[in-house]
């Protein structure tokens, strides 16, 4: 007599077959043989015994008896077959000493066809078993260009060192940025206490979020993609220490966040203050101005001001606009945040009651995401572009619109074809930097070519001294001067002539203008409207147009050339110019076609390639200095590579 467990199992099976059938969707399991592309061998290669993830066991090698299970491997046959009989005293056998015969399977695309063994896998499936022991036989598919076989391919090489079978991605590369966050290389081989390590937390991650997304409409994203969505927040050293109750917390806090992983672009770029403002802003502000009551605004530094000149930029920012509100807000600067824990640090303004942050480095953007997970009432924006988290809204200025027009200027002064360029960091927007400066250049002078150094291999001196020795006169240099700093006169564009050195034209951001209009929008509400209207990360990217970003020419650039500045800024002004349009050929060779005649944003900030007329190479990881490794991490053009290659 049949116990219970076929009975409950048939009825499980039976209520997927009907719910497939309701569907129009096949509900048998799928049989391996139909599914071979022509050319696909079934023979393959031998694996050996493995423990594969019950949950990718999906179908049968032959048809057989594939009718016999529904899709979802559990029985359909009736109570009184043998099927029947011989099922329940399999699963007898498990109850009473486990099922210790490995089942023969072939694996395809990351998905097991059971050849002997099927009811086996049934009861297996039925007790919720998470790992199926197989003898397995592997077939390789055919090389194309299709998304499916390229992340299963990504799949064999991460397996390959890890030894992981159970892990799936939806898009491509974020194999490699697991391995990034785990600080592992692309070659090193995982350890068996490694291994065992990373599926507890992996499955013990998986059961909170199943249980998570059942309640959260829209949250789709595969259990791997949200696991690296969790550990682009928390570190994995801090997940591994973490108890269920805490993973729980943790998780339930940044579901909004990791829903982004779903997405192919969960950037949205502002690239023009739009008015947006709500009701509920207005009247907020004037009830908050009637009771005297003033917004407490941070503003957190990694360095001083009279240390850093970007600091100083932000600094005067503040004052600007400490000076534009007056008594309707309260600002507060906050220096050396990583002299101490820069968590602790942003907690300490809160605590001090300061509800607005301004955080001014992309170093400190970790600790921004932290703290604004943890209190979802403070509002924390980060300095910094194509950070793709939803607490936290980012801005920058579109600095490649004032290096394009510093590109013009310079190829109008050039006389020997030869230019320099110093840039310090090979982060988000700053190859477009270059990019549009040499595009600039080569639009007056077509046979000029731009010579690359980096500040942050060496020094700025060390960059400086280098381009000249090599008889480099007309350089653009790093911006962001403080005109008390020793050697001002090397920032921006300079030439070295009679002996003495002498500054040309510099492109600025207007921090001031910004935070005046950042501020104006949280206090009307616009930001808080454009967060909720908005389902992805918000980074606001201003330039001309907006009046934050500009360039300042000394008297040393000639009259007309001052003219061809003025004419290429209104423009870029009116939107009749931008640096980037039409054909784009790269100094490797390859050749872009810019949609629509011109790069999107998100395009223009990833760029991670040089100019035809630019003569160098982004920088290795190995020869940044530590503090450059620092921002790269976080807004590196090839974060994933750099330490994967």
């Amino acid at each position: 007599m049949l116990g219970n467990n076929y009975i409950e199992a048939k009825k499980k099976g039976i209520n997927y077959y009907r719910k497939m059938v309701s569907k129009g969707t096949y509900p048998y399991l799928p049989v391996l043989d139909s599914i071979l592309q022509n050319g696909e061998s079934s023979s393959g290669n031998s694996l050996g015994l493995l423990n594969i993830p019950s949950e990718f066991v999906i179908g049968t090698k032959t048809e057989g008896r594939s009718n016999a299970f529904a899709g979802n491997f559990l029985p359909i046959m009736e109570e009184g077959s043998e099927f029947a009989t011989k099922w329940e005293q399999l699963c007898q056998s498990h109850i009473e000493e486990g099922i210790r015969e490995p089942v023969k399977a072939y694996e395809y695309m990351n998905r097991y066809y059971i050849e002997e063994g099927n009811k086996r896998v049934s009861v297996l499936k039925y007790f919720e078993s998470p790992f199926i022991q197989a003898n397995v036989i592997q077939i390789l598919p055919q090389s194309n260009d299709s998304i499916e076989v390229e992340l299963y391919q990504e799949l064999l090489k991460f397996r390959k060192v890890s030894g992981i079978l159970f892990l799936e991605f939806s898009q491509k590369g974020r194999y490699k940025e697991l391995l990034h966050l785990l600080g592992k290389n692309h070659d090193q081989i995982w350890s068996q206490e490694e291994r065992q390590e990373f599926e507890a937390t992996y499955y013990l991650f998986k059961k909170i979020y199943e249980q998570k997304i059942k309640s959260s409409k829209g949250t789709n994203t595969t259990t791997a993609d949200a696991l690296l969505g969790f550990l682009n927040i928390y570190k994995y050293e801090e997940v591994l220490r973490f108890s269920e109750k805490e993973m729980k917390q943790n998780l339930q806090r940044t579901l909004e966040d990791i829903s982004l992983m779903k997405e192919e672009s969960p950037i949205q770029i502002q690239s023009q203050p739009e008015d947006k403002s709500t009701l509920l802003g207005t009247f907020d502000q004037i009830y908050q101005s009637a009771l005297g009551i003033s917004k407490k605004i941070a503003f957190i530094h990694d360095k001083d001001a009279k240390q850093s000149g970007w600091t100083n930029q932000h600094e005067m920012g503040r004052m600007h606009a400490q000076e534009v509100f007056g008594k309707k807000i309260q600002t507060k600067a906050y220096f050396y945040a990583f002299d101490e824990n820069p968590e602790e640090v942003i907690t300490k303004a809160i605590e001090e009651g300061y509800k607005i942050i301004f955080t001014t480095s992309a170093r400190l953007m970790p600790a921004s995401l932290k703290v604004a997970i943890n209190n979802p009432s403070v509002m924390i924006l980060n300095c910094s572009v194509n950070i793709s988290h939803r607490y936290i809204q980012t801005y920058y200025g579109r600095m490649y619109e004032a290096k394009f027009i510093a590109g013009a200027i310079a190829g109008s002064l050039c006389e020997d074809g030869k230019i320099g360029y110093v840039c310090k960091y090979p982060i988000y927007g700053s190859i477009a930097d270059i990019n549009a400066f040499a595009l600039g250049v080569q639009m007056i002078n077509p046979q000029a070519k731009i010579y690359l150094q980096w500040a942050s291999v060496g020094s700025l001196e060390c960059a400086i001294r280098t381009l000249m020795e090599d008889g480099i006169r007309l350089i653009s240099s790093l911006d962001g001067v403080a005109l008390w700093e020793k050697n001002y006169r090397t920032y921006g564009l300079f030439w070295a002539k009679n002996n003495k050195l002498e500054s040309l034209a510099i492109p600025v951001c207007n921090w001031g203008v910004y935070y005046e209009k950042l501020i104006q929008r949280i206090l009307d509400g616009t930001i808080r409207h454009e967060y909720e209207e908005s389902q992805k990360a918000l980074n606001y990217y201003w330039g001309m147009s907006a009046d934050v970003v500009d360039i300042l020419c000394s008297d040393a650039v000639t009259s007309p050339v001052q003219k061809l500045a003025t004419f290429l800024k209104e423009s870029i002004r009116s939107g009749n110019c931008n640096p980037f349009m039409g054909k784009f050929i790269s100094n490797t060779g390859e050749t872009y076609d810019f949609p629509a005649g011109k790069l999107e944003l998100k395009e223009v900030v990833e760029m991670n390639y040089l100019a035809e007329n630019v003569i160098g190479t982004i920088p290795t990881y190995e020869d940044l200095d530590e503090t450059i490794k620092e921002t790269v991490d976080v807004v590196g053009v090839q974060k994933n590579e750099w330490r994967l290659s």
